[in-house]
């Protein structure tokens, strides 16, 4: 039985007691080793989370921006819905991230200190056994050399008696001496040997305790930590793969949403939806009415509403020595969608029609809040009224005088929105108006068809031979329209627009995020530029650099004007 236990565990020498120990200590640190690779592994996963944030929101539509209005389209929606996935996407690794931490590091940690502190009691016990020992040896080695210097003493002692007894000079006196004194010895010697022989029976005995109960139950109790400690390394290992196991469903269902969204994209929707933001509401131009100039017809000198002349005109100079500008709706480019005028009349009917609803829509919004709010107020009113101790009524009152002229104000920005709407509606050709080959140059051109008339007859007069020609007749015709058209021109011009000269600076007072088209959001304390002054709309035009310049409400900034623009 006893061999069988020895067999059991793993030494009972002094020299495996130390490997142990260093064996121990290597195990500790490559536990200690493994939880670092952990951590690490955990802080990649943070730093891996973070960038893919970071890249989904880098490309995520900004607001107010371009992008925001693209996103109308089926391919822009599912390129936001994968951006969205792959913030869903990136959440999962912080979540493998944390599971590592919590699962892992931080049990490993604890685990840890524990298994340090059951190492040391175990090593603690050790060394006190072989301390233990190593003292019962020393007693018994020093017990046995001082039965061995008994021993010769004792027998030193009888040799000097013998001799004293044997001599006959020696009197009897000094013969007794010497017996008694080799007596003595002899006594010595048989107690030194009997405290010998006990020491040595203590010693065996407790050497026997020592390698056959001791020191096998710590080696044992050390076994069994280290197995414990393999476990648990073996335990974490498994967690650690399992934590990477549990969220790949959730991001299994997030390149799903990514597949979806791509599979979402339809090419039609897109061409349909291009259609529905950009149309203009112009009625494409009719056919080209046959004049016939033969002999004996009489030749129309009036511009045909279905002529291509006015277009051809465009190449002409105007009287001032300028080129004409004139163009139709349909090719106007304007520069200036983000600064242009209040009712949006430089935009075509239809995406007028549409920037007007929308603006519209959003006061109504604004209106309605107002009321919630006013309603609210009024009811804490009579919640104050009828408990006077609640608070005071009339600290109410400046707040609801406040929101009435917000909702009177609001309320008259619709009713001019409003009948700029019924304007635009009113102009807005149906479907079955026959289609006119016109815009508003060439109802300007039209409406001056009979100054026309005039100055081709007096063409015709200045003639020599009483010829006229067509591009005479053209000519004349643009020049007619151009003159009738000036801000036409000035409007549409798809040249450069000059940029406003500052008149002076502003300071924002509060924070005005710009919403609206040619709004621009500033925030408290910020300086700007004033280019135009508030013209009595409760407007002021103010620019931040070269490409970014807008409106803010006036009470929103305090204005300092450079000193000629104050005097003129």
């Amino acid at each position: 039985m006893m061999e069988e236990r020895m067999g059991n565990c793993w030494s009972y020498t002094k020299d495996q007691f130390d490997n142990l120990e260093k064996h121990t200590q290597s195990g500790i640190e490559f536990v200690e080793r493994y939880s670092k690779f952990v951590k690490e592994r955990s802080e990649i996963e943070i730093s891996y989370a973070k960038q893919i944030r970071n890249l989904s929101k880098k490309y995520q539509p900004k607001k107010n921006s371009r992008e925001e209005e693209e996103n109308k389209y089926t391919s822009c929606r599912a390129f936001l819905s994968t951006l969205n996935e792959l913030n869903d996407y990136a959440g999962q690794h912080e979540v493998i991230a944390e599971n590592l931490t919590s699962q892992i590091i931080t049990e490993l940690s604890r685990y840890l200190t524990e298994l340090k502190a059951e190492r040391k009691s175990h090593f603690h016990d050790g060394r006190k056994a072989q301390q233990q020992i190593e003292s019962s040896w020393k007693q018994l080695e020093s017990s046995k050399r001082r039965f061995e210097r008994d021993c010769k003493e004792a027998d030193r002692a009888q040799q000097y008696f013998e001799r004293m007894d044997a001599d006959i000079n020696v009197t009897k006196a000094d013969v007794e001496k010497a017996r008694q004194q080799a007596q003595m010895r002899h006594q010595i010697a048989a107690d030194s040997k009997t405290e010998y022989s006990n020491y040595l029976t203590k010693f065996n005995q407790e050497q026997n305790e020592h390698y056959y109960t001791l020191m096998p139950n710590i080696f044992q109790k050390l076994q069994e930590m280290e197995e414990r400690r393999i476990e648990r390394v073996g335990v974490s290992m498994k967690t650690y793969a399992e934590v990477d196991r549990e969220v790949l469903p959730i991001v299994g269902k997030c390149l799903d949403g990514m597949t979806k969204a791509a599979e979402s994209i339809e090419p039609k929707t897109d061409s349909k939806q291009v259609v529905e933001s950009y149309k203009s509401g112009f009625v494409p131009p009719g056919d080209v009415e046959f004049e016939d100039y033969g002999p004996g017809q009489t030749m129309k000198r009036t511009v045909s509403e279905t002529s291509l002349s006015n277009s051809r005109g465009e190449a002409k100079e105007r009287p001032g020595g300028g080129k004409s500008k004139g163009k139709l709706w349909p090719f106007i480019k304007n520069k200036n969608k983000g600064s242009g005028p209040e009712d949006f009349s430089h935009l075509p009917p239809e995406q007028r029609r549409k920037k007007l609803q929308a603006k519209i829509d959003d006061i109504n919004k604004d209106i309605q809040k107002e009321m919630d709010q006013k309603d609210a107020l009024t009811k804490m009113k009579g919640v104050y009224e009828k408990n006077p101790q609640m608070g005071d009524p009339a600290s109410v009152d400046p707040r609801l005088v406040e929101m009435a002229m917000n909702i009177e104000k609001l309320q008259s920005e619709v009713q001019k929105f409003e009948g700029w709407l019924a304007e635009v509606e009113g102009r807005l050709p149906s479907r079955s108006d026959p289609p006119r080959r016109q815009s508003g140059l060439y109802e300007s051109q039209n409406s001056n068809s009979t100054m026309v008339d005039n100055n081709c007859a007096q063409d015709r007069e200045s003639s020599p031979d009483g010829s006229y020609t067509e591009e005479q007749s053209s000519e004349t015709q643009v020049k007619v329209a151009i003159a009738n058209t000036p801000e036409f021109d000035d409007e549409f011009d798809d040249g450069d627009e000059e940029t406003l000269p500052t008149i002076g600076t502003c300071k924002a007072v509060y924070s005005f995020e710009g919403h609206n088209e040619g709004t621009i959001s500033v925030t408290e304390g910020e300086l700007l530029f004033v280019i135009e002054q508030d013209k009595g709309d409760g407007w002021t035009r103010v620019r931040r650099n070269e490409e970014e310049e807008g409106y803010v409400p006036t009470s929103y900034v305090e204005v300092f004007l450079e000193t000629n623009t104050k005097d003129s």
